[in-house]
């Protein structure tokens, strides 16, 4: 091969993964294993079609903007104010829509896998007295988030748990953009998108039936690696 054509096709590798930068994540489950809390005609729609078009205008948007390229989607959305206004609003809306639908997947599981247990129950008790009362600020929190938005429960920077709701495709680690900042280790899609095929207007019903499928070792996981940092 001549080097002329060497050269051609090492420049196109590199613009498809500048283009490329982004990708959805690989699901632990199949579409019809979070039956019933999520159906499967919701779970194919919502990571084929939802998340991959957030994956794709991300990727659009800092095709033009190389210098970004070897920033991670959390220091990416996590810099939004410092990034040029001209893709600002696209990169808070298409990364967070990234971010978030990536960590909505990973702490979710096949109901009969969903079993609570670990450090973060210690804490959870510590910080809000029980489970149950855990969950039922996270319902709050979920239930009264106006329009679009998600719940989270977070490690703010002192180690403490708190739980927050964020409009659109915002979240915790979006500094200057949002009220309680932190790193999130469980979220809650509330968007119609995530629920209206199975529950239609039953926002209510959607949130009780998300504790059922809740991967808490994935949780675990997140919630040691934010409190080492």
């Amino acid at each position: 091969m001549k080097i002329s054509n060497i050269f051609f096709i090492s420049i196109l590798l590199l613009s498809l993964q500048l283009s490329a930068q982004f990708s959805l994540p690989t699901l632990n489950y199949k579409y019809d294993e979070l039956q019933p809390s999520i159906d499967s005609t919701t779970m194919r729609i919502h990571y084929s079609k939802h998340h991959a078009a957030y994956v794709k205008n991300l990727n659009d948007v800092l095709q033009k903007y190389p210098e970004y390229s070897g920033m991670t989607l959390e220091e990416l959305i996590a810099n939004i104010n410092h990034l040029p206004q001209e893709i600002r609003m696209a990169v808070r809306n298409n990364g967070g829509g990234h971010y978030n639908h990536s960590l909505f997947w990973s702490v979710l599981t096949p109901q009969k896998k969903s079993k609570i247990g670990g450090p973060i129950v210690k804490e959870i008790k510590k910080q809000f007295g029980s489970v149950e009362a855990f969950k039922e600020e996270f319902n709050k929190a979920a239930a009264s988030q106006f329009g679009s938005g998600w719940a989270w429960l977070l490690i703010d920077k002192d180690g403490n748990l708190k739980i927050s709701s964020t409009a659109n495709q915002d979240n915790p680690l979006m500094l200057g953009v949002v009220d309680v900042n932190g790193a999130p280790i469980l979220g809650l899609d509330v968007w119609e998108h995530a629920y209206y095929l199975n529950y239609q207007n039953r926002r209510a019903d959607y949130i009780k039936n998300y504790w059922y499928i809740i991967n808490w070792d994935e949780v675990n996981k997140r919630y040691q690696e934010a409190i080492r940092k």
